[in-house]
């Protein structure tokens, strides 16, 4: 896919993130398209992959996720984001978070995501959550 669809793809897929609609963001995904984060079981599928984004829409309510960066890898593509909300939702603190990390995207050659590797520091996010230990 050029470089212009990705850059307006990627665009499409932060603000579905941002829309509070799980089914927005596996929309991009291809009907048995995988979803993994931080190494974890990949969601497969748009129903699987619907209700992932539906665990981090409902930690953070106010969810806002936007692109930072695209990074061009062969037949990859990286699109680095930034997450950020309040996480009040059940079993949440009420804190604000920030955070920073990447999927890394292969695609289809109907253009959607065949599959997507998620990553960012998990330590961070459980600091930031409330959920981690103090360090000092």
């Amino acid at each position: 896919m050029e470089e212009s669809r990705v850059r307006d793809f990627a665009q499409r897929y932060a603000a579905a993130w941002s829309s509070r609609d799980p089914a927005a963001v596996a929309e991009f995904f291809a009907r048995q398209g995988s979803l993994a984060i931080n190494g974890a079981a990949p969601a497969v599928g748009r129903p699987a992959i619907s209700d992932a984004a539906r665990g981090f829409m409902s930690a953070f309510p106010d969810l806002r996720v936007t692109m930072d960066q695209l990074v061009f890898c062969g037949d990859r593509v990286e699109f680095h984001w930034t997450l950020e909300g309040h996480n009040t939702g059940p079993g949440g603190a009420g804190n604000h978070v920030r955070i920073s990390g990447f999927e890394q995207w292969r695609f289809r050659r109907d253009g959607f995501i065949a599959e997507s590797q998620g990553h960012f520091d998990p330590e961070e996010f459980a600091r930031q959550t409330g959920r981690g230990r103090s360090r000092e």
